[in-house]
């Protein structure tokens, strides 16, 4: 038996139990492995409290790095005593072992520590799939990027400098805004003090951001239309200030103004 975090009900962090649990053999293409660390995100509370619904009872967390103790019988890739990390689309990293598709799974070099592995799998993917297939950010291109320092966000915010984009970083303090531009932000808005639509105007010269990663949601979501360039790109992919409300099209006057404005410039 191993144990696991798992939640009956959804609620605050009172709802997390300890449970012991029964983990199994790997099969024919999985492996076993025994978890050494474990990725805590922001997602996970949102799991937690019913945000993202699933169904009860599960486990929390989506990625982990470990040592692989057995492997299923068509398994040639990975042996027993190897290092690895994943993440993965379904619940239940929050545990002492876990059985996982070796697909989901990629080997650890030894510069990397599990600590760091664990740490970045899902924040890495996300960054990757932000600046890479969700929009393919190019050098020289202005970028709107919120929350730059959080963990998504200090991966994305370099993987774009190093491809040349003009990354415009909002953060909640100074402290903050300094880490920004000591990993590679051309300009920082410090969203407690500043307008953040009027400052992007003003450093894009009017011309507004191709594109606008926002992972903060309910608070910064009309900023973020007002910042974009004609026809450019708003991505919300995060919640940390609640979620944006429901929006009726044909009954919401108030966002269709607000977007028609963003992309006539």
């Amino acid at each position: 038996m191993a144990r696991a975090i798992r939640i009956h009900e959804v609620g605050g962090p009172e709802v997390l139990r300890l449970e012991e649990v029964a983990v199994g053999a790997p099969m024919a293409r999985q492996l076993r492995i025994r978890q050494t660390a474990i990725g805590v995100n922001f997602i996970d509370t949102y799991h937690r409290t019913g945000l993202y619904p699933l169904k009860l009872p599960s486990g929390l967390g989506s990625e982990a790095a470990g040592i692989v103790v057995e492997t299923g019988s068509r398994v040639s890739a990975f042996k027993p005593g190897d290092r690895v990390a994943y993440a993965d689309n379904t619940t239940g990293a929050y545990a002492d072992e876990r059985v996982m598709d070796a697909t989901r799974v990629v080997k650890l070099p030894d510069g990397v520590s599990d600590q760091q592995a664990a740490a970045m799998m899902l924040k890495g993917l996300t960054a990757w799939f932000l600046l890479r297939r969700c929009y393919r950010l190019r050098r020289n291109e202005f970028a709107l990027l919120h929350a730059a320092t959080g963990g998504v966000g200090l991966i994305a915010l370099q993987w774009a400098a190093a491809l040349g984009a003009k990354v415009i970083a909002v953060v909640g303090s100074d402290h903050k805004a300094a880490l920004a531009r000591e990993h590679g932000a051309l300009e920082v808005i410090v969203s407690s003090r500043e307008d953040i639509a009027a400052r992007v105007r003003l450093i894009t010269k009017n011309k507004g951001v191709s594109v606008v990663y926002d992972g903060v949601g309910k608070d910064t979501f009309f900023a973020s239309l007002d910042s974009l360039r004609p026809r450019g790109l708003m991505v919300s992919f995060g919640n940390a200030s609640g979620p944006v409300p429901p929006i009726a099209p044909l009954g919401e006057r108030l966002f269709v103004i607000e977007a028609l404005a963003s992309i006539s410039g």
